[in-house]
């Protein structure tokens, strides 16, 4: 039984689809709609970059969802091998949109036009250089939790990932991230300010989070037989409104893919396949379960030597 799984940022880079685009008259149609839907050429930043304007958030969240979407198809078309017998769909943050437009909830067309709404409203929620993410490697949720707790009058910091035992992410005030950072220091506690240009997933959100409810609003969303694994309650979702109402909550809410994926497994999953650029993913569900099988979809010979 399988589930498959969608990357969020982070997983960019430069001439990511590229044998894709090349081999796959699917694919080139799936760009040249990109690029006329936003009416700005995303599919030469992606092929040809610069990278720095790549990384810019309203430029990676399309950019990654167009890449997983063109994947997605042509293992679907041109290999023939139906992914919709997954038992699960599942992204993490950005790829949640992902997995709802492979799983048929959303049109391509509309999918790629809000994530470029949404990578604005979240790149501009807070002023730049005032917010951030810190790493916390090698610690458990419930001691990072503690940690923050006890330390409210030092530093204000929130959850945004937990993404498997040993790797937890924290969101935040600049200030109080390096306050965070040294305190963990002090206790031998490894961290890693991520290269990220906002504190994603925390209440600093709260205007990408006004622009978002009034966006989604305007989104049809399809019924559909797939169901989805929810990033804000890690639980089933298959109803329309629920998940418009979740897309919401997760602008700010922390992204619960560690407990995601030990869900899926309770459930009975024990394959995973990543459909996207990169593999961290891949990497996360290795720490969360060693016993499960994992593809990651990158290449055509990915596709090729794919097993169900």
């Amino acid at each position: 039984m399988f589930s498959v799984i969608f990357p969020g940022q982070g997983s960019q880079i430069v001439g990511m689809g590229k044998e894709f685009f090349e081999k796959h008259e699917i694919v080139k149609k799936l760009f040249k709609e990109a690029d006329e839907t936003l009416d700005f050429s995303l599919s030469k930043l992606i092929l040809e970059g610069p990278k720095d304007e790549l990384d810019l958030t309203v430029n990676t969240q399309p950019a990654i969802f167009l890449i997983s979407y063109s994947i997605f198809q042509v293992v679907k078309e041109d290999f023939n091998i139906n992914l919709n017998e997954a038992k699960y769909f599942a992204g993490h943050s950005l790829g949640e949109y992902s997995a709802l437009s492979c799983a048929g909830y959303l049109d391509f067309g509309e999918t790629i036009k809000i994530l470029r709404v949404r990578g604005d409203a979240m790149q501009n929620s807070v002023p730049k250089g005032e917010g951030g993410m810190l790493a916390i490697l090698g610690s458990k949720i419930e001691d990072v939790e503690k940690i923050i707790n006890d330390n409210q009058n030092n530093f204000v910091a929130q959850v945004a990932n937990d993404n498997s035992d040993g790797q937890i992410v924290l969101s935040g005030k600049t200030k109080d991230l390096q306050i965070l950072s040294e305190f963990l220091k002090d206790n031998k506690i490894k961290n890693i300010k991520l290269p990220v240009s906002a504190p994603f997933h925390c209440n600093l959100m709260s205007k990408a989070t006004s622009v978002m409810t009034d966006e989604l609003q305007k989104i049809n969303f399809k019924k559909s037989k797939n169901i989805l694994i929810s990033n804000v309650t890690a639980e089933e979702i298959s109803n329309t409104e629920d998940l418009r109402n979740l897309l919401i909550k997760q602008i700010e809410k922390r992204v619960r893919w560690r407990e995601s994926i030990l869900n899926m497994i309770n459930k009975g999953v024990n394959q995973f396949i990543e459909i996207g650029p990169g593999k961290v993913l891949s990497g996360l569900v290795k720490r969360i379960n060693k016993d499960v099988k994992i593809s990651s979809i990158n290449s055509q010979s990915d596709i090729e030597s794919l097993n169900i």
